[in-house]
Parts: structure tokens; sequence; C-alpha cells
């Protein structure tokens, strides 16, 4: 096992003498890359978004942005990344650098004011701008010449005319322009041109993960090689903390400064990162991405399509994962409802073997499951054939990157006007993510009709125990239960004889 170093911008560096817990934010900065900052370091603001080299989707590598501010230095020992002073090009001796085709949209169209954000969002906007399916996403070949039209019809306000898709700019935050000229320059990039290096880059595969044992002042970062690797340092050590994206850990070391002995990464571990769909279920590994998921089912499971673009940011759905969401049972994370709608099972390892629990079944009480010492989730299994009806609800403060207050998703069953078949999951309104079974006993056998979801949806107001918080009262969330089954019906008659 060699000693922990990362490529920054081409050069090889090591990552001593900087502690287990640093950042990757962190690290930069004291070594003179001042580009990425500090804003709100908990990742909703974007402003220290970098650039990673991770496995492509279509092709060998895809240039993935995240939120340095999160992401432990240690958990990129062996890998690349780029800030914003990497993606110029270099001029000749006395020369200033070329300005890379990003930076010179967001200067020309008058996307930066105080400065501050721009560099995170002009790395989130390189990640969109090597998307290989861009383009094809968009209009064909794209010229990288404004019209000054905006979007053209039929791409929607949310993707250009060059198949910019603006999501990849959710996580990020700027309080001076308005953001029409930050659009105005995402919208107004072309293709990467065939000798530009970091779209070459992408036919190249990434860098293999690094098996990493990394001690510094009484802590240490381990990455093991297998699973088997990981459960045996699990069982030895049934107190780690497990990391995979650390897009919960990272706000409890960077806001609360919590600090471990001992952190296992098992993000990059072949056995987690599997995704299969097989005649009886979909099983999905619980250290892939969400944007992984999200881009290799490409619609396969529609309820789980409609949850990605409200969980979080792009940056976040960059790092975050499955099992992370159901491994820290937060009653607010917004991955458990669509989960127990959809019926779905954990996959739990450990050095026994293996054993397969429903996710009804899974959580035992506040941020507690069945889940024992020494236990890693391995995959979530969703059963196939899937419901027809199905929605997904988050009621919160904001549109996208914010939590949720009450978050409800359907997965409904309805033949020839009767509802044969109900699964409904709740969050935020209890101390665990949970089932309505009281609503899906009194939809079952009934027919499709507004009085019956009239009368379901009185029964839903009353499920779970809603608390009064700074999100929300108790009495709005319960009301809100209620209309979230009046929205389905209103949004599902059209398509369902009554």
């Amino acid at each position: 096992m060699t000693a922990a170093r990362i490529t920054v911008n081409g050069e090889d560096t090591p990552i001593a003498p900087a502690a287990p817990h640093t950042t990757v934010l962190d690290f930069l900065r004291e070594r003179g890359l001042t580009g990425a900052k500090e804003g709100c370091a908990e990742g909703e603001c974007g402003a220290c978004s970098v650039l990673v080299a991770r496995p492509g989707t279509d092709k060998p590598t895809d240039w993935v942005a995240v939120n340095a501010c999160l992401l432990p230095v240690a958990a990129l020992d062996g890998q690349e990344v780029v800030t914003a002073e990497g993606l110029a090009t270099p001029g000749e001796p006395g020369e200033p650098a070329a300005l890379h085709p990003v930076q010179e949209e967001m200067a020309v169209r008058g996307g930066s004011q105080c400065g501050y954000c721009t560099p995170g969002f002009v790395c989130s906007m390189a990640a969109e701008y090597y998307r290989p399916d861009r383009c094809a996403h968009g209009t064909g070949e794209s010229t990288g010449e404004s019209t000054g039209e905006g979007p053209r019809e039929g791409t929607g306000t949310e993707h250009g005319p060059n198949g910019f898709d603006l999501h990849a700019l959710s996580g990020n935050l700027c309080r001076c322009t308005g953001y029409r000229p930050i659009r105005d320059a995402a919208f107004a990039v072309g293709a990467p041109a065939e000798d530009d290096p970091l779209a070459r880059r992408r036919e190249q595969t990434p860098p293999a993960p690094a098996a990493t044992a990394y001690t510094r002042d009484g802590s240490t970062f381990l990455r093991p090689e297998t699973l088997d690797d990981a459960l045996r340092l699990l069982a030895g050590h049934p107190d780690a903390v497990v990391v995979a994206g650390s897009t919960d850990w990272g706000v409890e070391v960077n806001l609360r400064s919590r600090r471990a002995d001992r952190v296992i990464a098992v993000d990059r571990l072949p056995e987690l990162r599997g995704l299969r769909v097989e005649s009886g279920h979909v099983e999905i590994g619980a250290a892939l991405t969400l944007t992984e998921i999200e881009r290799r089912l490409d619609g396969r499971v529609p309820l789980l399509a409609e949850l990605f673009p409200q969980f979080a940011s792009r940056l976040v759905r960059n790092s975050a994962t499955l099992g992370g969401n159901l491994g820290t049972g937060s009653p607010i994370g917004d991955s458990p409802p669509v989960l127990l709608a959809l019926d779905a099972s954990v996959v739990l390892a450990d050095t026994e073997g293996e054993r397969t629990v429903p996710l009804a079944d899974y959580f035992t009480g506040y941020r507690q499951s069945v889940r024992r010492p020494g236990e890693l989730i391995r995959a979530v299994r969703i059963p196939l054939a899937l419901s027809p009806v199905t929605a997904f609800h988050k009621i919160a403060k904001r549109r996208f990157d914010d939590i949720s207050s009450v978050a409800v998703a359907f997965a409904l069953d309805v033949e020839d006007g009767t509802v044969r078949k109900a699964r409904i999951g709740l969050g935020g309104v209890a101390a665990t993510p949970i089932r309505a079974l009281a609503v899906e006993e009194a939809l079952e056998g009934e027919p499709w009709t507004a009085e019956t979801a009239e009368a379901a949806a009185r029964v839903l107001r009353g499920q779970g125990t809603p608390m009064d918080d700074h999100r929300a009262s108790s009495l709005y969330r319960s009301a809100m239960l209620g209309q979230s089954l009046l929205k389905l019906y209103a949004q599902t008659t059209e398509a369902v004889p009554s």
C-alpha cells in the first residue's frame, strides 16, 4: 500500500500532512487553489464544487462535479481532481492562460458579479458541458453561438437548445446576478473541441480506487479493496463510521465538529456498485450514486425517476447513495417513502452471510434499524412488476434542493376502475419513515372515485405523529397528507377510468 496521493490539475500531490477528516476544500485552499470557496459547509451552495474523474455511463470516464466541502481528501486517494483554476489552458511563457469555453461564456454574458460563487458555477457547468450525450438531448450539434431566443420550442425552460440541463446547476447559489446571465452562458456553450484535453480524457478509464490506510493524528481512514475486507474490518471495529458519498457525515464533521477514530469508505466496493434488472426484481447496489442509478435505469422505475430531480441537488446526487440514505435512518430522507411504496427490501451483509429484510420492517425507531453491528447494506431490491399509477409528492419551501416537510409516495394498481393494490410511503410525519397501512386498506377493493379518494384522504390526515418545528406545523403536515391523495386522484383520473 503506497502513500496516499491525489492528482490535482494534472499534478501528483501527497495528501500528508492533512488529517483524515480534512475536507477536499480545505486541502485545495491550503495549497493556493482558492477558487473553490466555503459558503455553507453542508452542500447547499455549490461554491466549493470541483470535478472528479469517475467511471462513466456512456464513456469510460465522466467528469463529475462534487461538493469539496463534504468529501474527506483521504477519500480521493489515487483519484483525479480538476478545479476551476485547472480548466483554463496555460499560455506560452509570458502569455495569459486561455479561458475554458464555460469560463468564456460566463465572462462575456455577465454571469459573475462579486465572483464568490463563480468558480463553483463554472465547475458544475463544466461537468454538464462534458456530459457525453448532452448535445444529443438538445438539437444536435451545437455551435456555441447564442441566438438570443432562449430555449427553443419543445426543449423546456430547464433545457437549452444545446441540450444543457439546468438541473446541473441546481446546487449552486448566487446572490448577485439573478441567474439569467448564468443561464444564458449555460445555453450558449457548444460541444467540446476535438483537441479538448478534458474531453479526450473521457476516452480513458478513470483511476482505480486505491486501497487506503491513512493514519494521522490518531485517526485512520480506511478504504478496503473488497466487500469481504470491509466486513472483516467492521466486525473488528463495529463503532467505525461507514461512509459512501459523505454527504451526511461531511455535515457532521463541518458543522458539529464530529471526529472519528476510524472511518471506513465503502463507496467504491465493486460488490456494492452493481445494478441488475432480473425477471423478478431490480437490484441496486447500495454504493451507486443517485446520479448513476438515474442514468443507468433511464426511467425503468418511474417512481424513482420522479424522486431523483427532487432529491437535494445534482451536486449532492453525484455523491449520495441509497445505502447512505437508508443507513442514516433519518425520518425525513426522501428515498425511504419511495422505496416503501415500491415494496423494496434491503440486502444486509456481514461476515456470516446475507439476509434480506423488507424495508417496511427495517426501521425500528428514530435513526434506528434492524441492522446489526458489523452489517452493511449491500443492495436494495425492488420487486417487479411495478404498479402503473405512481407519484412522489415532496412538500418543501423550495422547489429543489430542500429538506421536505412531508414526503408522500404512491404506488397503486387500478384495474377496471377499482384499486386492487395500494402502497403508500410517508416521510416527515413520524420518528421513522412509515407505510400508511390504514389508508392502503381504505383504498384496496374500492372504486377509484372522488368519494373514495376523499374518504381515504381523511384517513391519511391522521397517519403518523406529525410534529411542530421550524419547517411546518403538525396541522399543516396533516393537511398536506390529505391534499396529496386528492392531488394524486386529480392527476390520474384522466388516465384511469373511474
